[in-house]
């Protein structure tokens, strides 16, 4: 048997992602709607796992929850390539305008080292 080819793009996970949905035929189940709910789950489900730790505890988790906090981002940006695949957003593309309006919104010269809203600045 050859080993499937090793994922070394997002467009080749959300490729990836895509085939795996359509095998089982949920498109069905994945409006914006619906990938959204999930999506907000799963990030609810990792912030469980980080819920009564402190601050410092939070940097140096149990191998348990190591695995645990793995498999929710695993989950998380799997939803979130789906929602991007279905609502036809390129996440990429997303992403970079995002950091040019974050940059305008808090410039260095204003937001290094506080953690200040944009309003407050």
């Amino acid at each position: 048997m050859i080993a499937p080819a090793p994922i070394d793009s997002l467009q080749n996970l959300s490729a990836k992602v895509s085939q795996f949905a359509q095998e089982r035929d949920w498109r069905q189940f994945h409006s914006p709607k619906n990938l959204s709910m999930a999506l907000a789950v799963e990030a609810a489900e990792l912030l469980e796992i980080f819920q009564w730790l402190e601050s410092d505890e939070s940097h140096q988790l149990s191998a348990a929850q190591r695995v645990a906090s793995e498999h929710e981002v695993a989950d998380i940006l799997l939803y979130l390539l789906r929602f991007c695949e279905m609502t036809q957003i390129d996440l990429i593309a997303a992403a970079e305008a995002k950091i040019k309006l974050n940059a305008e919104k808090y410039p260095v010269e204003l937001a290094k080292g506080k953690a200040t809203r944009a309003a407050d600045l």
